[in-house]
């Protein structure tokens, strides 16, 4: 059977909530279904691979899909969205027989309260707690001396380790985290580090003081100029939390993730 995007979704409606188990019949190819999965929430996770179940997998990192499959997931792959996980692959039913099986389990990330070390807030580590993150940095080399040439400015230490640890991918599935930023509005005091599929523009008011030190301000779609008294990693932590900020996420989803763009070769 073909897989596709109307097919997953009534695979999906088929998932009892919060926590279901749908095994399919042996003509659906479980490649084809974690391709589909792919396109629509990026790059997964890899639970169990022919039948070793990763050692590192919590209960922060998709380890609710495993005990709903009861140990008998033989290649099981997972994706973050919203307060939930979705899993793929091939799993032993209750006879024994190895079938492509789609679940879902609840996703809870617990979140610490801001500043409970009682020193100055790691804003780039908030944001790893916030997203549940748990996968090894994405672009833990990558050389920011020749962007920096190429943008004509040393750029803020929290947004370079955003894009080492996050790499190319979307907050939510919707602030796309840009891996250089753009420099089309350079003339007018502004480079864009993130954008929204509302053409929204993250962007940073440079000067020719400490990047580190740099405000992020955002332009409206429409044009519109609005300004922030904070730095590019603690911004995405308040869009992310806070339901009355101007520009906020908190109002869509009460659990968040970053969606990881698939890169292909």
């Amino acid at each position: 059977m073909e897989i596709t995007h109307s097919t997953l979704n009534d695979l999906l409606a088929r998932l009892a909530e919060p926590s279901g188990i749908l095994y399919l019949s042996l003509d659906v190819d479980p490649h084809s279904l974690v391709e589909k999965l792919a396109d629509r929430h990026g790059a997964p996770r890899t639970l169990v691979l022919d039948g070793v179940t990763d050692p590192s997998v919590d209960e922060a990192g998709g380890g609710a899909l495993l005990g709903l499959l009861g140990g008998r997931g033989e290649t099981i792959l997972a994706w973050a969205h919203g307060e939930r996980w979705i899993g793929a692959g091939t799993a032993e039913d209750a006879q024994g027989d190895v079938l492509p099986v789609l679940a879902t389990a609840p996703r809870r990330v617990r979140i610490p309260p801001p500043g409970v070390t009682g020193r100055a807030e790691d804003w780039v580590e908030r944001l790893i707690d916030i997203t549940g993150w748990t996968l090894p940095p994405q672009r833990p080399d990558i050389d920011w001396g020749p962007i920096e040439e190429r943008v004509g400015t040393r750029l803020p230490g929290d947004y370079k380790r955003m894009v080492e640890t996050f790499g190319k991918g979307a907050f939510d599935a919707y602030l796309d985290l840009n891996q250089e930023p753009w420099t089309d509005l350079k003339d007018d005091g502004l480079l864009i580090w993130a954008g929204t599929e509302h053409e929204d523009l993250y962007c940073w008011q440079i000067d020719d003081g400490d990047p580190d030190r740099w405000s992020v301000t955002v332009q409206t779609f429409d044009g519109g100029i609005v300004p922030f008294d904070c730095p590019t990693a603690e911004f995405v932590c308040h869009i992310l939390l806070e339901p009355d900020h101007p520009f906020t996420m908190a109002r869509y989803f009460d659990t968040h993730w970053f969606m990881n763009h698939r890169v292909n070769p």
